[in-house]
């Protein structure tokens, strides 16, 4: 029996394709041996599991590169899922070891960073509807995939709920793949906070480099800047260096989407300062790396949480939240779709 290390169960790897059920992914297959096989043959299949997308593989080759009793590879597996991975290691006739890893998919995988609206101080905790259970967080502490209910494994401990169960839902059920999302969100923090001296920026690094390739950082962020009266300019300056610094470390570029996240009724009221933040994302969606979320501070009145709730967005609050969040992944799947038509993606 070998170990298989990665893909790990519940694991969703980023497609290529923006259609519904398109693309592929081409997937790290890595693990350990129970003994050294250097003239091994190593074979893959891919089993498709009940209401699965996509379509599974027969038995494939595929190359390995073995190092003492570990082996390291990549088979490309359709869009789609859930699956099963099935490897083996066959010297001669024999079989010499095998494993399998279940569920995995191959589907949209985003990155939440920002402050509370994006992590579970929000007040309705909402559980996965999808029925097979398509919608997963990732928990960078733990290395781990699970189900996305409520609440998710961000690193501030926060126990409500979020937006991110009703948006995942959602795209499941257009795009027809797994979806899957790496929050590193912390509540009450500033710009200044995600900057590469902090501690945040460290840790936004290592989840986007252990995801290898994703669709897109949602940041949810900017009533702490409005708190600390922060300038147009240095949040400009600030957003511009956490993003290029975290791009340069894990050496490819995903947009980031950014909301406008100034409101906070409950603890303050500040049109000058909301609109400080606000003039600075119209500056930064102009620049190369960056686009547009949704405007979250329009949702007022109903979609806030009073005084004697977790003062943050509403169950109703929540859900048109990731409304409005699939209204800017949707356009960006568009985005990405007419960039392949001019620029190909390799075969």
């Amino acid at each position: 029996m070998l170990t298989l290390d990665w893909p790990r169960p519940h694991q969703v790897v980023q497609r290529t394709g923006t259609d519904p059920e398109a693309g592929h992914a081409d997937v790290r297959i890595a693990g350990e041996l129970p003994k050294a096989a250097d003239q091994a043959k190593w074979w893959y299949r891919v089993v498709s599991l009940d209401g699965a997308t996509g379509s599974g593989t027969d038995w494939t080759t595929f190359d390995v590169k073995v190092t003492g009793t570990n082996f390291d590879g990549m088979a490309r597996v359709a869009a789609g899922g859930w699956y099963r991975l099935e490897v083996r290691a066959i010297g001669g006739k024999a079989v010499i070891a095998a494993g399998k890893v279940e569920p995995i998919g191959v589907g949209e995988v985003f990155v939440v960073a920002g402050q509370s609206y994006a992590t579970n101080c929000n007040d309705e905790r909402f559980k996965v509807a999808e029925p097979h259970g398509r919608v997963v967080a990732f928990d960078s502490a733990k290395g781990t995939w699970g189900i996305a209910n409520d609440p998710q494994p961000t690193p501030d401990g926060s126990d409500g709920g979020s937006i991110w169960p009703p948006l995942g839902d959602a795209l499941a059920k257009e795009l027809r793949v797994p979806i899957g999302f790496a929050n590193v969100a912390v509540g009450a923090t500033s710009s200044q906070q995600w900057m590469p001296d902090g501690q945040l920026h460290p840790r936004l690094v290592k989840a986007e480099q252990t995801l290898g390739r994703f669709r897109a950082v949602l940041w949810q962020q900017g009533e702490s800047d409005v708190i600390a009266k922060t300038t147009t300019e240095k949040y400009v300056a600030n957003l511009k260096t956490i993003r290029e610094t975290a791009a340069k470390a894990c050496g490819f570029e995903s947009p980031w989407l950014l909301a406008k996240s100034t409101l906070h009724p409950t603890v303050y009221n500040d049109p000058v300062g909301e609109g400080r933040i606000r003039g600075a994302i119209d500056e930064l969606v102009k620049l190369p790396g960056f686009r547009a979320g949704p405007d979250t501070d329009t949702l007022t009145g109903e979609n806030r949480g009073d005084a004697k709730s977790r003062r943050h967005f509403s169950g109703i609050g929540q859900r048109r939240a990731a409304e409005m969040w699939l209204a800017v992944l949707k356009r960006e799947l568009e985005t990405a779709k007419a960039a392949m038509a001019i620029t190909p993606v390799a075969k």
